[in-house]
């Protein structure tokens, strides 16, 4: 960021203060003591130097201006005397909060999505925030809305229906963050703001696809916890099997194997408790 901004340190306020005071003392001589017209000149003086005082805030500045020209900015905080005929343009050099509306578009695959982003900025550069743009503060807001409309464009929501997309809105918050960072300093450089964090607020599928996303949702983590119950249960079949014939606790022709797989299977991978049945004859009847 090349900085155009002049920093300058303008005269004591109270030596200012004292002049005016010489000047009030000299008028109020000639008015009472000598009753001259001439009182009116220091009066007039006074109403002249007073536009020039002015304070500095800490973490504020003061950008002087003399009919058009840029003469300088003070930053350091205080109690100052300057030129009566400067524009004094006050900037706030803290650091600021800017939570964006959620707005709605479409991630890299065309799907509707809601999306805010949170910033964290400051002015560093007085001269571009006060002379390069209109209004810094509006443009940080324009631009932020930008940058996320963008930003939201090259990256999926998630990676349902992008299996090859590595880094997605929902999963990859800390690249699309560094992401959304670059993106905003590059744009905001122009107005003398420095960035110093950005990160997704608020992420979200649009109401009209969120009802649809969710039961898909729903149905691959159903899908992908089916399949660990029934790897888990024919891994407790096999054993059970292969412990019954090392103990020679029965013997089991393959009907009857595949009757009690079918059996612990059931049991095994059934969404309710298994009733237990006692039979009382033999196994085929």
């Amino acid at each position: 960021m090349t900085s155009k901004e002049k920093n300058i340190r303008p005269g004591s306020g109270y030596l200012g203060l004292l002049y005016t005071a010489i000047c009030t003392a000299i008028a109020v001589f000639l008015i009472v003591s000598m009753r001259s017209p001439l009182a009116i000149a220091p009066i007039v003086l006074i109403f002249l130097l007073m536009p020039g005082f002015f304070i500095v805030n800490p973490n504020s500045s003061k950008v002087l201006v003399l009919f058009g020209k840029y003469i300088g900015t003070v930053r350091e905080n205080g109690f100052y005397f300057a030129n009566p005929f400067y524009t004094k343009h006050k900037i706030s050099l803290r650091a600021r909060n800017f939570d964006s509306e959620r707005v709605k578009v479409n991630d890299k695959l065309g799907n509707p999505i809601l999306i805010s982003v949170i910033l964290v900025w400051k002015v560093e550069d007085t001269f571009k925030a006060a002379f390069e743009v209109d209004d810094y503060a509006n443009f940080v807001r324009v631009q932020t809305d930008a940058a996320v409309r963008k930003m939201a464009g090259l990256y999926s929501y998630d990676n349902f229906d992008d299996e090859q997309q590595e880094v997605t809105l929902r999963s990859g918050l800390h690249e699309v963050n560094e992401a959304l960072e670059d993106e905003l300093r590059e744009r905001l450089d122009i107005a003398g703001i420095d960035v110093l964090e950005a990160r997704i607020g608020y992420l979200a599928y649009a109401p009209e696809i969120a009802n649809a996303m969710l039961r898909r949702q729903q149905a691959v983590a159903i899908v992908a916890a089916r399949e660990k119950i029934v790897e888990g249960a024919v891994g407790m079949v096999d054993m059970a099997l292969e412990l019954l014939g090392k103990k020679q606790i029965v013997e089991l022709d393959e009907e009857k194997k595949a009757t009690m797989v079918s059996n612990l299977m059931v049991v095994l991978c059934g969404d309710k408790d298994a009733s237990p049945v006692i039979n009382t004859g033999t196994l085929h009847q």
